[in-house]
């Protein structure tokens, strides 16, 4: 297996960063006040739940980075990790969705995009690649992620899949 890095990015967002920071200080003032008004009762316990959750996002959801070899690709946000051998990609393009779905959140997701599974590692501002996978990972048939290089990846993971297809 060739090892050697062919590509490297590091994406992150300030604008998602301060959604998550927000939203994790609103759910801290909110239980401090349920708390403080009424002890610890099943509403607090739902800011709590809100509180850490949107901590987790802080947290985690800060970069995404992506690795590519020629023999794979790696996406990394957080805690959690997906790699794609180069021999599983069908396709890659441009991501087009419709608005609702294209906004549907930062962080990783999973929906259904045109009756096929798909996960997706993405900040919201940034152009976003899809890859379709010729043998689904579990349920998953389609994988998309957020690059400031939509182009250069582009170019990168056509050429390793023509050179996978290349008799050796």
């Amino acid at each position: 297996m060739k090892d050697e890095l062919i590509y490297q990015e590091r994406l992150t967002s300030n604008k998602t960063l301060a959604l998550f920071v927000g939203l994790t200080i609103l759910f801290l003032v909110l239980l401090t006040w349920r708390v403080m008004a009424n002890g610890l009762n099943g509403l607090a316990i739902l800011f709590l739940v809100f509180l850490v959750f949107f901590l987790f996002y802080s947290v985690n959801y800060r970069t995404l980075i992506i690795h590519i070899t020629p023999d794979f690709l790696k996406l990394k946000f957080g805690i959690f990790t997906w790699t794609v051998v180069m021999d599983n990609i069908e396709t890659c393009t441009l991501d087009h969705l419709p608005t609702i779905m294209r906004l549907g959140g930062a962080g990783i997701h999973f929906m259904f995009i045109r009756g096929r599974y798909r996960a997706s590692f993405n900040f919201l501002e940034y152009p976003r690649l899809a890859i379709a996978f010729k043998r689904k990972a579990g349920p998953v048939r389609d994988l998309s992620f957020s690059t400031r290089q939509p182009d250069e990846i582009l170019s990168i993971i056509n050429k390793a899949i023509t050179d996978q297809k290349a008799p050796k």
